[in-house]
């Protein structure tokens, strides 16, 4: 690996340790045995070091929850099942690496600072929409259309947002998959009170 690469899994690491606000240039060399100035030379700053750290780490959690939904295991055959099979794979990363998504929530407060990497995470969630969409119906993206990138994904982008958090804070009562289905098809078969 060169400097680069080294710097990039220096940072990453850094991330999962320290949380992006806590990261400091002389943290990532010394976790990736690097020297000051090829932060420079690379990335130009620490922070746009990070930015590129952080938006891997989303890109790998991506192919892990992909890889996870995508083996061998059978997921259900409607999109009610698969959810749920979804959201397992959700939690499972989230007890198995809680720090990565603690990086990640701690990532959105630095955009306020920075406009590049809130557009990079707007972005990544856009393909994350689209994704999810992907997954739960066993579809090829480019076939799927914007409205349900809108709507359908955005819906399943805060399950498992809100998932997250939720099993970061209070993980003893913090829902299953099972709970959610059971929810969702509470309120699609609910009727509106009438007056």
């Amino acid at each position: 690996m060169g400097h680069r690469e080294d710097l990039l899994e220096g940072a990453k690491k850094c991330l999962l340790e320290l949380g992006y606000a806590h990261t400091t240039a002389r943290d990532i060399v010394k976790a990736s045995g690097t020297n000051l100035s090829s932060i420079g030379y690379h990335f130009g700053t620490k922070d746009a070091l990070l930015n590129v750290a952080m938006m891997e780490t989303f890109g790998d959690w991506a192919k892990e929850l992909e890889g996870a939904f995508t083996g061998e295991d059978d997921h259900g055959d409607t999109p009610l099942e698969r959810l749920n099979s979804m959201i397992a794979a959700v939690i499972e990363s989230v007890r198995g690496n809680p720090n990565m998504w603690l990086a990640t929530v701690d990532a959105f407060r630095q955009t306020e600072r920075s406009p590049e990497l809130l557009a990079r995470l707007a972005s990544a969630h856009e393909e994350a929409r689209r994704g999810a969409i992907a997954l739960m119906y066993q579809a090829d993206e480019e076939m799927i259309d914007e409205k349900a990138v809108r709507t359908v994904g955005s819906l399943y982008l805060t399950l498992a947002s809100g998932l997250m958090l939720q099993w970061l804070t209070d993980p003893t009562r913090a829902p299953t998959g099972a709970d959610l289905s059971i929810a969702m098809k509470t309120i699609v078969a609910s009727e509106p009170e009438s007056k």
